[in-house]
């Protein structure tokens, strides 16, 4: 039977059925490209802890080497808390910063989450376009 000879009812399911198939390939190949960026991800995030737990250790011996070098100039402990109170200075300044930046960011773009849902109601049987 070729395109022709189909009724528009048989035409129209067809298209229902086409229109299924072609959303749940997408959301398969999305799932799947998630799957396959979220194992890259989980490998980043672990490198970047590692490198983090170094760096931290990095810090501390910078701290201790800054102390260190203002004692030879001052009493120790009086060396120690001048370099504990830059520290603290620069934390609060990082801490504004970084709440600054939290407070601008974006809402999450829950526009996109109704499109699609919208979409998947419209192939549904019974479903309504809008």
């Amino acid at each position: 039977m070729s395109a022709d000879d189909r009724s528009v009812g048989r035409l129209a399911a067809d298209l229902t059925e086409d229109v299924s198939t072609l959303v749940r390939d997408e959301i398969a190949l999305a799932k799947r490209d998630l799957a396959t960026a979220g194992k890259r991800v989980g490998v980043g995030v672990c490198l970047f802890g590692a490198a983090g737990v170094i760096a931290w250790f990095g810090v501390g011996t910078l701290v201790a080497a800054a102390v260190l070098g203002l004692a030879t100039a001052v009493d120790a402990w009086l060396a120690a808390l001048i370099v504990a109170a830059a520290l603290f200075v620069v934390a609060a300044v990082a801490g504004l910063v970084g709440k600054g930046s939290v407070q601008s960011a974006p809402e999450p773009p829950a526009q996109r989450a109704e499109s699609i849902q919208a979409d998947v109601d419209a192939v549904k049987p019974g479903g309504t376009h809008d």
